[in-house]
């Protein structure tokens, strides 16, 4: 890349053990017009606390540390949290405020531990002189290479307010589309579990009632029947083993996604032709990828870096395959559009406004415009889809029940039928 940086090791432990904690304590005190006042802040020591306090005019009469709840969960830092703190700090930017300055004060006012304590590192390291995309590279988990390499784009362009604004678009497009991909992909799933868990429950819990009663009838049951109590009978016998099935399934397919690049590569090829389901991901792609691409673009990296970088932000094996080889086209000389066309995964819409992009001059607008129309096909496809599955849910479980409920009553239909004639 044409912004390269240093790589810093990230902090020893021993670094890390002689930085002041941060904790939050109780005070109570009296203000400059005698009346008593209470509050909470934040700091090292209760001196500390005490010096801010008389700072402020108030005389501190009792400060103590805050004390933590017995069970207290630790929130972790989420994408959510960096897209927050990347927009936060390309406003306060923008408003003239210093660069050490912002990541104090955010760091400070911020609810989560984790995100103080991140961001007190990295402050800590921008105090010491350190560039701050140096200061990120070895949070890794928090902060990607593209993050990274645009903030260092920035820092050598002079232009650091607006790199921040255009990653802190990015990032919460990003999150805003990943979104509506989960919610897309919980629907189908929710269907499936509550279609099992309520057949489940009336195989073990109501079939047996009634399997009880038709022991008195003395007569054969019907067909469609006999087969339910069947499956009640083994349900009864062997849910244990059915329960580890499911369960030891799960666990070693994600064991297997996590560590074989290749089942990775073939789910990812898979979920692409899954009926409406696979459009949304297609358009979901296509969406990462011209997003991506314009920030770079526009912040001044290269386009050959630009397009590793939306390779690796498309979210899918296949369009990643795909923008790495038209990477490779373009480094030989060929056109974007036209290596984008070799493909065949691109549609012609996409192609058209990138071939106008480029010979315009005006590439990174062209594919943020790219970006807006599919996010919005996604909003509207996500849409179509929950509309859909509500009627399917409905259709499937009412199915399951109402033919668990018919096989039961068959007997007892056939026995009015044999008291009637």
């Amino acid at each position: 890349m044409s912004t390269a940086a240093v790589k810093r090791k990230p902090k020893t432990k021993k670094e890390v053990k002689h930085q002041p904690k941060v904790f939050t304590f109780e005070w109570k005190g009296v203000n400059r017009d005698g009346q008593k006042t209470a509050g909470e802040l934040r700091g090292s020591s209760i001196a500390e606390i005490r010096s801010t306090l008389k700072a402020q005019g108030v005389t501190p009469k009792n400060v103590r540390k805050k004390a933590t709840p017995l069970f207290k969960s630790e929130k972790k830092v989420t994408a959510m949290d960096i897209a927050m703190f990347t927009r936060q700090v390309a406003t306060m930017l923008a408003a003239g405020v210093p660069l050490v300055t912002t990541i104090e004060l955010l760091g400070k006012g911020h609810e989560k531990a984790k995100v103080r304590e991140l961001l007190g590192s990295i402050l800590s390291d921008v105090q010491s002189g350190i560039p701050l995309s140096d200061a990120l590279r070895p949070h890794r988990q928090y902060f990607d290479d593209l993050y990274v390499d645009l903030v260092a784009a920035g820092e050598h362009s002079g232009s650091l307010d607006a790199v921040f604004d255009r990653i802190a678009t990015y990032r919460e497009k990003a999150e805003a589309l990943k979104s509506k991909i989960k919610k897309a992909m919980f629907y189908p799933a929710a269907v499936v579990v509550v279609a099992i868990a309520v057949t489940t429950l009336l195989l073990l819990v109501v079939v047996p009632q009634f399997e009880s009663i038709f022991k008195g009838f003395g007569a054969e049951l019907p067909a469609f029947t006999q087969l339910i109590v069947n499956i009640s009978r083994w349900l009864q016998a062997s849910w244990y083993f059915f329960a580890i099935a499911i369960i030891g399934g799960i666990w070693l397919f994600r064991r297997a996604h996590r560590s074989s690049q290749m089942v990775r590569d073939k789910v990812d090829e898979t979920v692409l032709k899954i009926p409406a389901i696979g459009d949304i991901l297609h358009k979901a792609s296509m969406a990462r990828f011209a997003r991506t691409l314009a920030t770079t673009f526009a912040a001044g990296v290269p386009l050959i870096d630009g397009l590793e970088s939306a390779a690796g932000a498309s979210g899918n094996a296949v369009y990643k395959k795909a923008l790495l080889k038209v990477r490779q086209e373009v480094m030989s000389g060929m056109q974007m559009n036209v290596a984008l066309r070799t493909t065949g995964l691109f549609p012609d819409m996409l192609i058209q406004m990138v071939m106008i992009g480029e010979e315009s001059g005006g590439l990174d607008d062209m594919l943020n415009k790219l970006a807006n129309i599919y996010e919005m096909q996604v909003d509207d496809a996500v849409d179509g889809l929950s509309s859909l599955i509500e009627p399917i849910m409905m259709v499937v479980i009412g199915s399951l029940v109402g033919g668990l409920i018919v096989g039961m009553y068959l007997p007892i239909f056939q026995m009015g039928n044999i008291v009637s004639s």
